[in-house]
């Protein structure tokens, strides 16, 4: 087996870029997501060592010595993170001209040629669902051998694979809690999460088709693929045996609730346990589930509205109504669960009066809290292919800026980029800065010294957020 390592590499300060399932970016209050992709794949590796610089602060300087010493070396990229993790393999070169060194990630995915032929110095970039693919790299089999892999064969010519089947069964996939011993727990947190928390996955895939997601298009696909509950349970065990600190388990799967039998049976197998847990969910789930969910442990869901306007919501195939959602949130609410939800702005079929009936729509449903974001069509989504195909792209416009400050790519002729960008900030003041929204923030800073200090904090980071996209307006 080669000693390998796995590496989120080091890139901008506050730049979340394993960010689980979501999507890489800074943002406007700090957080950081387990790198549970990456923790897969080196689970499968015995002995392999798992570096997540970003949270850590870990410089290049401070991982020379692991670099020199592994023979296999894997990095999760993305699309925003590409040319920096490019930046890093130059330097791991120059230090170990010897090792194999490849890319994971949904970028590599779906451009594995072109991502070769950008980065000359990488040997291989692992497509798809990746881990035994890098399981077969470790052992030392034969490149031409192993599914799922583009290579740089001796000559220099670029070689791609056959594909690998999909993992049906994925209780063969390895805990990757044991991994997480290698990282700081407490440095791992998000605004609307108990601290310290923990997350991983306890399935793949969504059925959900909306367009602009990007893990269901490139990696995880539509069909939602589970481990038994007997496995997640187990797994719960071991992080309260292990890790009696954290406060919260968050299950990443793209859509938990997906399978309202599933995640009723798991919540009603959780529940002796005592455990806090959270999800991500759609804005559908129905009552006598939500109640399941409650008496058993649930506290937060992560809700994906998107958007208030229903023409918006059929462009993005999001399969949800407006009044199922309005009917969802008043359940939510009655029963005492907390949710954070998640808009997108700047969607196809955005106006300017769309915006303001998305955040009417935000106040009406009332979140706990919430983060508004702009359309990030990456590539491999069927957003990607729209914007080009119409022409959204603003022709000097990346997905982020150099410090990693997500920017508006998409410019539509009746609604500029610019237009987009700003209405973000517009969004948030109109939202947060209510006299009802003040208060119950003030309220629950109130019952804690924790909670005083971690809202303080967040709301430093929080004005500095909006202080940057101010400079950005101006410059």
């Amino acid at each position: 087996m080669m000693r390998s390592l796995f590496l989120q590499a080091p890139s901008f300060d506050g730049y979340d870029g394993g960010a689980g399932a979501r999507y890489q970016m800074k943002r406007e209050v700090k957080s950081f997501w387990f790198p549970t992709w990456l923790a897969q794949a080196a689970a499968m590796v015995p002995g392999s060592k798992l570096i997540d610089a970003p949270p850590h602060k870990t410089s290049f300087k401070d991982i020379e010595e692991d670099v020199k010493s592994h023979e296999l070396i894997v990095i999760h990229t993305s699309t925003p993170s590409f040319k920096s993790d490019c930046r890093t393999v130059r330097m791991i070169r120059e230090l170990n001209p010897t090792a194999k060194i490849g890319f994971v990630g949904a970028k590599v995915a779906v451009e594995p040629r072109e991502s070769l032929e950008a980065c000359p110095e990488l040997d291989f970039v692992a497509r798809n669902e990746y881990e035994f693919a890098i399981q077969e790299l470790a052992e030392g089999r034969e490149w031409k051998t192993i599914r799922g892999i583009t290579w740089r064969n001796a000559e220099g010519a670029l070689v791609s694979n056959p594909e690998r089947e999909i993992l049906m069964d994925m209780d063969q996939l390895p805990s990757v809690l044991p991994l997480y011993k290698q990282l700081k727990v407490e440095n791992y947190f998000g605004g609307y999460l108990l601290h310290p928390y923990m997350s991983w996955y306890t399935g793949r895939g969504c059925k959900s088709h909306c367009t602009f997601c990007l893990w269901p298009q490139t990696i995880g696909g539509h069909k939602y693929r589970y481990q038994s509950i007997d496995r997640v349970v187990e797994d719960v065990k071991y992080v309260q045996r292990e890790f009696p600190q954290v406060r919260e388990i968050f299950f990443d799967d793209d859509t938990l609730t997906d399978d309202h039998a599933r995640v009723e049976e798991l919540a009603r197998a959780l529940g002796p346990l005592g455990v806090v847990w959270s999800c991500n969910a759609k804005a559908n789930v129905p009552r006598k589930t939500l109640e399941v969910l409650k008496a058993n442990g649930l506290r937060l869901l992560l809700v994906g509205y998107e958007s208030g306007n229903q023409k918006i919501l059929h462009n993005i195939k999001k399969g949800i109504l407006v009044d199922v959602a309005r009917r969802f949130a008043k359940d939510c609410h009655e029963l005492g669960i907390i949710v954070h939800g998640t808009f997108i702005l700047g969607l196809p079929g955005e106006t300017r009066e769309t915006i303001q009936e998305t955040l009417a729509f935000a106040k009406e449903v009332n979140p706990r809290t919430l983060q508004v974001s702009l359309a990030a069509p990456y590539p491999g989504t069927f957003l990607y292919n729209q914007a080009k195909e119409n022409g959204w792209f603003a022709s000097d416009i990346d997905l982020l800026t150099d410090d990693g400050t997500q920017i508006a790519p998409l410019d539509y002729p009746h609604l500029s980029h610019t237009e987009i960008f700003n209405s973000v900030e517009d969004f948030y003041k109109k939202f947060y800065f209510r006299p009802s929204k003040i208060a119950e923030i003030v309220g629950e800073m109130l019952t804690s010294r924790d909670m005083l200090v971690r809202r303080l904090r967040e709301g430093v980071e929080f004005f500095q957020f909006l202080r940057t996209r101010e400079d950005m307006i101006v410059s």
